[in-house]
């Protein structure tokens, strides 16, 4: 494909298995843990911020590993293993509401801290093994594009995996005679909670919108039976989204080991590299100044790119919470017969869904200019990225300047509720422009690293580019914080602000960062 490495293909498609099983796992989280455990959004975001963080800082770990023992594709084959593991014990099905709070959510934590250390062994050698590709002079100048690919192949799993994991939801719930509704859960918890002391508004919510759930139309006469069946029901099916993604792990692996051979060895070159002959002095020295000349550039851009990824990543968190409450739902409703596809998770397919369909586009684009003479270097794209990601939130800032904040929002009644719910295109177009952001940034941040590291270094420099995006990923609970505390509005502007400054940051170094890539 495009005359890449033979072997990039089915690394690609081993990585596409993978990705598919965590944004199964990511379409859903936050919901799960909300609706599993009654936690508010605030809560959910700190152990959301601590598993994404954890999932790219022990990719760092994992890079160590990797080069400590040289066995980098042994490293990522136990690394999906790890990962299923992982995601067993919190497929487990579980009682809900859970009769000892702190015991299953510390089970759930547990499961989530294995996937996040099976993922960092694959993840970042994944990546450096890739890059190895490119070494070899027929290929090199294809490195960008080959980044790509690999990151299309990425999100072709990412298109699928929401509509597996809300497939299988619905599904359950059909079948025990209920049907979807976002807004249940929270109003369910707060009932067991409360009782007959929960707000007025809140308590003929639930009433309106339990009778609404029956599928056969039969009246609702306990409540508190009602909630516990409805979120025992529910959650159970968010569990058996999670043993998909198990399935996803095992196919991956498959594929991993059925081409294990035809992947260069990282460990190899690092051998050769090893066993060069002796240099001068003079030559020693200026190749410590490159090496560390290379390794400032590589740590500049990481700084920069965790505030992207703290803006980025708020797709699982307060965006989805956001299309929880404030988009229109009820007008995506895919009947299947068996089950539907209806929910906020939805919109975690639009983002994989635009890498596809814009990744040949973009190639098309900087091949474009390169082959006119005006080839934009990756330090200027990854500004402009910024840029790009600021406008995605300025963009949502704008559509919610009329919205209600989150508590304006628990006094509205049902009807009250539906007038102010925003059409899904509004996410549509938000998740449209970061798209373009992220192809801007990622891969070719990815394709930076893969140029720019020493050769010793590969493995660890992927993993300090995860680790920069961990660092990103810790402050994804501002989103909550922002999103429960002030004006909707307030909320985006906050991330159009951090994206924009880091941009004029970026675009201060562009020159230096040139001549270090050179």
């Amino acid at each position: 494909m495009f005359k890449q490495p033979k072997g990039l293909i089915a690394a690609a498609l081993a990585n596409m298995g993978e990705r598919f099983g965590f944004y199964i796992m990511m379409a859903i989280l936050t919901l799960f843990i909300s609706a599993k455990f009654g936690l508010d959004e605030k809560t959910a975001g700190y152990i959301y911020s601590g598993f994404y963080a954890s999932i790219y800082l022990l990719a760092l770990v994992g890079g160590i590993i990797a080069d400590k023992t040289k066995n980098y594709k042994g490293t990522i084959m136990w690394g999906l293993i790890v990962m299923a593991v992982g995601y067993l014990i919190i497929a487990i099905p579980t009682p809900t509401p859970v009769p000892n709070k702190g015991l299953y959510l510390m089970l759930t934590c547990l499961g989530l801290l294995v996937i996040a250390f099976g993922n960092g062994l694959f993840k970042g050698n994944l990546q450096a093994l890739v890059g190895q590709m490119y070494d070899n002079k027929e290929f090199s100048d294809k490195r960008e594009s080959g980044f790509q690919i690999f990151y299309m192949f990425i999100n072709i799993g990412g298109f699928f995996a929401p509509f597996i994991a809300i497939g299988v939801r619905n599904w359950w719930l059909k079948v025990h005679n209920f049907d979807y509704n976002a807004k249940l859960p929270e109003l369910c918890h707060e009932y067991i909670d409360k009782g007959e002391a929960m707000s007025s508004s809140s308590m003929a919510n639930l009433q309106q919108f339990a009778g609404e759930a029956q599928l056969d139309g039969s009246p609702v006469a306990d409540l508190g039976a009602f909630c516990n069946d409805y979120l025992e029901v529910f959650n159970r099916g968010f569990q058996y989204a999670f043993m998909a993604a198990i399935v996803m792990m095992l196919v991956s692996l498959v594929i991993y080991i059925t081409n294990r051979k035809r992947f260069p060895d990282p460990a190899k070159k690092c051998v050769a590299a090893a066993g060069k002959k002796a240099v001068s002095a003079e030559e020693i020295k200026m190749d410590a100044q490159e090496i560390r000349q290379r390794i400032y550039a590589l740590f500049a851009v990481f700084g920069v790119v965790i505030f992207f990824w703290v803006s980025f990543h708020q797709n699982g968190y307060s965006l989805t919470y956001f299309a929880r409450d404030y988009v229109n739902l009820d007008v995506i409703n895919i009947n299947l017969g068996f089950t539907t596809i209806k929910g906020a998770e939805i919109f975690q397919s639009v983002n994989p869904f635009f890498v596809v369909t814009l990744t040949p586009l973009i190639m098309w684009l900087f091949g474009w200019l390169r082959n006119r003479g005006k080839e934009i270097s990756t330090p200027m794209k990854i500004a402009m990225g910024m840029g790009i990601a600021a406008a995605a939130y300025l963009f949502l800032m704008l559509f919610s300047l009329a919205l209600p904040s989150k508590a304006e929002l628990a006094t509205m009644t049902a009807d009250q509720t539906r007038d102010i719910l925003v059409t899904p295109w509004v996410m549509v177009g938000l998740y449209f422009i970061l798209t373009v952001a992220e192809l801007f940034i990622s891969p070719l941040g990815l394709a930076f690293v893969s140029k720019v590291a020493p050769p010793h270094m590969q493995g660890l420099m992927q993993g300090c580019w995860l680790a920069a995006t961990a660092v990103g990923n810790s402050l994804l609970f501002v989103g909550g914080l922002l999103y429960t505390s002030v004006p909707m509005w307030a909320t985006w502007f906050v991330f159009v602000a951090a994206c924009g400054l880091s941009m004029l940051v970026m675009l201060s170094m562009v020159k230096w960062l040139e001549r270090v890539t050179k």
